[in-house]
C-alpha cells in the first residue's frame, strides 16, 4: 500500500499542525525530536511527512509530490496557482492588517507607500478599495518601514500585535483573516 504524502509548513504553524494530527489519531511522536531532518516516514502508519517552507508546500502539492498540503492562507492569498482548499483546520489564526506610526493618514489623497512581504495580496486589496499605491516587497521585518520613512505604512501578518506595539506601529484596518488550510492538487 502506498504512504500518503503529507506537506507540512515548518515554523510557526508547526506545532499546532502536530497537534491537530495527534487529536485526529495520527502518531506523530516521531515529529517531534525531528532535529534537522525534513522528510519522515511513520513507523505507525502509511503516512510520509515533508517538512518545507510555507510557500513550497504549495509546489509539492502542485507537482505531485505531495497528496496534502497543509499551509497558511497567507500564502494561498499570495500565489498565483490555485490549490484545491479541502478545509479551513481553523488553526493559526491571525489577520492581513495595514499599520503604520500613529500620525498615518489613510484618508490623505495623495499617493501612499505600502511596505509588504506580500505585494500580490497588498495590490489585490487596495485595487479592490480603488487606492492606487506603490509597494515595496521586502523580505524581512517590515514594521521597520514607516519609522525609517521608507513606507507610509506596511501590509503585514498579525496574530497579536505585540511586535507592532514594541515598535509604535498601530493598525489601522483589517484586511482579512488567515488561518491553516489542508490542500490537495486540482488534478
Amino acid at each position: 500500500m502506498a504512504k500518503l504524502k503529507i506537506a507540512l509548513t515548518k515554523g510557526r504553524i508547526e506545532q499546532s499542525t502536530i497537534q491537530l494530527l495527534e487529536e485526529i489519531g495520527i502518531n506523530c511522536d516521531f515529529l517531534r525530536n525531528k532535529k534537522r531532518k525534513l522528510v519522515f516516514q511513520s513507523p505507525y502508519d502509511d503516512y510520509e511527512f515533508i517538512l518545507v517552507k510555507a510557500v513550497d508546500v504549495l509546489t509539492y502539492v502542485q507537482q505531485g509530490v505531495a497528496d496534502i498540503g497543509i499551509v497558511g492562507s497567507d500564502v494561498l492569498y499570495e500565489d498565483e496557482r490555485e490549490p484545491y482548499e479541502m478545509l479551513d483546520l481553523e488553526i493559526g489564526r491571525c489577520q492581513f492588517c495595514i499599520a503604520s506610526t500613529p500620525n498615518y493618514n489613510p484618508f490623505d489623497y495623495r499617493r501612499k507607500i505600502v511596505a509588504t512581504k506580500y505585494p500580490r495580496t497588498a495590490a489585490r486589496y487596495f485595487q479592490e478599495k480603488g487606492e492606487d499605491i506603490e509597494i515595496i516587497k521586502i523580505e524581512g521585518s517590515v514594521e521597520i518601514a514607516p519609522l525609517l520613512g521608507l513606507a507610509d505604512a506596511i501590509v503585514d501578518i498579525v496574530e497579536t500585535g505585540d511586535t507592532l506595539r514594541e515598535n509604535g506601529l498601530v493598525i489601522f484596518e483589517k484586511m482579512m483573516p488567515i488561518s491553516t488550510r489542508l490542500i490537495v492538487n486540482p488534478a
